[in-house]
């Protein structure tokens, strides 16, 4: 998939919010600046939160909770081999929507269920990001068809 702007990438991303539910892992994989953030900041106003989205860089987690569920904005770059002394499982069996920026580094503390979503930046158009999926697990698998469905009937 293809998303041709950073407006577009906000709309895939509303898509990704409507269809969440309660207990949805997404791991958000990509370089610096792939879109990650972006991403996150659309799937909140698909969740009806309407708080001003940073990234979780040094705190690690932001929780949002005023949307539809909550959301929960994990950053895991800077944890290393910490991660394991996070809690994070509670998150990813929680009541809400689990985003989790560099998800991949955290390999055998990821949830049993998550999708992974792979931006990758375009060389010869800065604002074009190709989308690449991987679910891991049938929730997550159910996860990707619900996104897959309702933004291609979106389009």
């Amino acid at each position: 998939m293809m998303l041709e702007s950073p407006e577009a990438t906000i709309l895939f991303a509303q898509v990704i919010g409507t269809v969440a539910q309660a207990g949805d892992n997404l791991v958000l994989t990509g370089d610096l600046g792939a879109g990650k953030t972006t991403l996150t900041k659309g799937i909140a106003q698909g969740l009806g939160i309407d708080q001003m989205i940073k990234s979780p860089t040094y705190t690690i987690i932001r929780e949002y909770t005023q949307g539809r569920l909550p959301l929960y904005h994990m950053d895991v770059y800077r944890t290393g081999e910490s991660a394991g002394d996070l809690g994070l499982d509670e998150y990813f069996e929680g009541e809400g929507l689990c985003v989790i920026e560099w998800g991949n580094l955290l390999e055998t503390y990821l949830p049993e269920s998550y999708l992974e979503i792979i931006l990758t930046k375009d060389a010869d158009h800065s604002d074009r990001r190709s989308v690449t999926f991987q679910a891991f697990g049938p929730k997550a698998q159910a996860f990707e068809e619900r996104i897959k469905t309702t933004w291609e009937a979106g389009k």
